[in-house]
């Protein structure tokens, strides 16, 4: 089949890269245009353009894919079908329309769960289990339409969004390249979603990841893990954001935000026990281990996290 392929950050490379070694033909790319990036705030190509840059293909990126002069040329690419990894713009019923096989969207969760733009981060927010990657054929209402095919994978005590993203980018792309591959073939049989089971998964803002020390730890856990590499959870230190990048839960007893530091260990209370602290990002700096931070802060007998 021909196709025009959709996607931004860099977890949709490995759909792009799996689908350039597939037997069907990938004519073009479809992908945001450049944001800025970095300290400098230079305007930068997503990872998909550079990969597709890489390879040759044709770039494209509408401001909004109901541009009529991105239709216009998306319409004269004549794909057959326009498979999409986390794209991040809606597109409009009359450029669903546009491949004679639509629009084949892999998504990071098993469909009705998570429908939305973070599934993963909310899979292990919510101390789920399992997760997986879903395709399904894409429609007008957001992550509803009917499923071609599931992967699965186990949501482990220390995996961070990261983590499982990493794993589901390339088991997905080979259920991505499955899919098209029982289309192309006339093999394939969308099932349309249960009404039951769906959950919603917006955009995890700053604000959601911010730590609260009251919360039990295992809620804060998920919380470090979930926010993990982006964006990011946080508390407060001497009235500045502080980064945590991972900790373990303990069954040490401290007060809420209380900070403890042992030869080995930097503790802090939460609603039931102790988080000790693994990686942290004080402002302005790299993140480094807890301990590197403890040993150079000189912290006062009564200092804590979080708001006095």
């Amino acid at each position: 089949m021909r196709l025009v392929f959709a996607g931004t950050p860099e977890v949709a490379v490995p759909s792009l890269d799996a689908l350039l070694s597939s037997r069907h033909e990938v004519v073009a790319v479809v992908t945001r245009p450049d944001a800025p990036a970095g300290r400098g705030k230079r305007l930068t190509p997503s990872p998909v353009a550079q990969r597709a840059e890489a390879a040759g293909l044709r770039v494209l990126k509408p401001e909004h894919p109901r541009d009529p002069a991105f239709v216009a040329e998306l319409t004269g690419l004549a794909p057959d079908c326009c498979p999409v990894v986390a794209y991040g713009a809606l597109v409009p019923q009359h450029v669903l329309d546009v491949p004679r096989h639509g629009w084949v969207n892999l998504h990071f969760s098993l469909l009705p769960a998570w429908r939305g733009a973070a599934p993963v981060q909310h899979a292990v927010l919510h101390g789920d289990t399992e997760t997986g990657a879903t395709t399904f054929r894409l429609v007008k209402e957001m992550d509803a339409g009917p499923v071609f095919g599931t992967v699965t994978d186990r949501i482990g005590p220390s995996d961070t969004s990261g983590d499982l993203l990493e794993r589901l980018s390339r088991s997905g792309a080979e259920l991505l390249v499955r899919t098209l591959d029982e289309i192309e073939d006339g093999t394939a049989r969308p099932v349309p979603q249960p009404e039951q089971g769906i959950s919603l998964a917006p955009k995890i803002s700053v604000a959601d990841a911010e730590l609260d020390w009251s919360q039990p730890a295992e809620v804060l856990d998920r919380v470090v893990r979930g926010c993990q590499p982006a964006p990011g959870a946080w508390t407060t230190f001497r009235g500045e954001r502080f980064k945590v990048a991972s900790a373990t839960v303990t069954d040490q007893s401290l007060l809420p935000g209380q900070i403890a530091v042992t030869r080995k260990a930097v503790l802090v209370g939460t609603g039931t026990t102790a988080l000790e602290l693994g990686r942290v990002q004080p402002p302005g700096k790299k993140a480094m281990p807890a301990a590197d931070w403890a040993r150079g802060v000189q912290l006062a007998p009564d200092e804590v996290l979080g708001p006095r």
